[in-house]
């Protein structure tokens, strides 16, 4: 402000006379100055580290007049879907014992939401030689690969197999969740392999539960921002839990959250009206309208 000057008069305020300046109305208390260190201070923090760089969090960094900031680049993702029965959707009808391949986009457009690149999405069928050169190649595009199917104990079921020749090394296999059991992890030299059931709900919901976590924290996030659990009222009775962790499908409404009709792991349509996953713990007991219960936005 010029040296002096305590205060500054809105334009809309003012008129002019040559080179003098009428007020229309006595000036306010309001002085229009916004003080030093009013909105932030040198050496505040603005954004710490993890912060997901959003259009928001970008107006605040380019406000403090910085013009470079440290990030991590994006993970890059393989998916590849096995399975004779996949082809592209729009040919099923067309080819006897065929089902459309639904799961690779759901899966690589997750990815992309948590901070994956998608670099290669392929269908492959259940040749194990062909499975095994697949794999070999994306293990050189990408730093995760995800496999679709192939994870039970069928004589055809070559998810883990076609990474043998490539030292797969298993972090874990099956989980006691409900869907996803087969769900598995594993690594193949200084990459992450993690395979995902073929059913396409039971892929959804495990890819939430784990990739979602996994991308975050190789992005650069908190891998607690993915798994940010809370609680929310139930909108009708709830059965007692099973033996296992169980990931019901929901939606939030003005009265709470209500429970999807169709609870199966192949069920599709019921993931296109899915916000939340409701988490029962094993054993949970009978719940009313109105408790509260676990829910993660799906």
């Amino acid at each position: 402000m010029p040296s002096g000057a305590d205060r500054v008069v809105m334009q809309e305020n003012v008129s002019r006379d040559g080179e003098t300046m009428l007020l229309a109305e006595r000036p306010t208390k309001a002085r229009h100055v916004r003080g030093a260190a009013s909105d932030f201070a040198l050496g505040e923090v603005l954004l710490d580290v993890g912060t997901l760089l959003t259009p928001l969090a970008l107006v605040s960094a380019a406000a403090a007049d910085t013009d470079t900031l440290q990030v991590h680049i994006r993970p890059r993702l393989a998916v590849l879907s096995t399975g004779d029965e996949l082809v592209a959707p729009g040919r099923a009808g067309a080819c006897p014992g065929a089902i459309p391949d639904s799961v690779s986009f759901g899966i690589a457009a997750l990815a992309q939401a948590w901070g994956g690149e998608v670099v290669c999405r392929r269908r492959l069928r259940d040749d194990l030689p062909s499975l095994a050169q697949a794999a070999a190649l994306a293990l050189e595009q990408a730093h995760v690969i995800v496999v679709t199917g192939g994870a039970s104990v069928g004589e055809r079921d070559f998810s883990k197999a076609m990474f043998r020749e490539v030292g797969l090394r298993l972090e874990f296999e099956k989980v006691a969740i409900k869907p996803g059991k087969p769900v598995w992890v594993g690594r193949a030299g200084n990459r992450i392999v993690v395979g995902l059931p073929g059913n396409p709900t039971a892929a959804m919901v495990t890819a939430r539960l784990f990739l979602a976590p996994l991308l975050a924290g190789m992005s650069g996030r908190r891998t607690d921002t993915a798994l940010a659990w809370r609680t929310a009222p139930l909108a009708a009775p709830l059965d007692a839990g099973g033996d296992r962790d169980c990931f019901h499908r929901g939606r939030s409404g003005a009265d709470g959250v209500r429970l999807l009709g169709d609870q199966d792991s192949s069920a599709q349509k019921m993931l296109a009206m899915a916000d939340l996953l409701v988490r029962r713990r094993p054993g949970a007991h009978a719940l009313e309208a109105g408790d509260l219960v676990e829910v993660l936005t799906f």
